[in-house]
């Protein structure tokens, strides 16, 4: 496989390996119940991460939800 870049939260990343987006924030340890991903500028279902795999040059914003008054 070839290495694909990728930029997660403005940051740009490397991957050898074929990853879909549940996979890519488990790995960031994040905590899945507050947050929205935003993959090229579009968000996705929940029920679709692991149906999402990141391609070249894919975009991928991590939105959290914080509780306030």
């Amino acid at each position: 496989m070839t290495k694909i870049t990728f930029f997660f939260n403005g940051k740009e990343y490397y991957s050898e390996r074929k990853i879909n987006l549940n996979q890519l924030v488990n790995y960031f340890s994040y905590n899945t119940d507050v947050l929205i991903i935003e993959y090229n500028n579009f968000i996705c279902n929940r029920q679709n991460w692991d149906n999402i795999f990141i391609k070249n040059n894919d975009r991928i914003e991590i939105i959290t939800i914080v509780g306030g008054g």
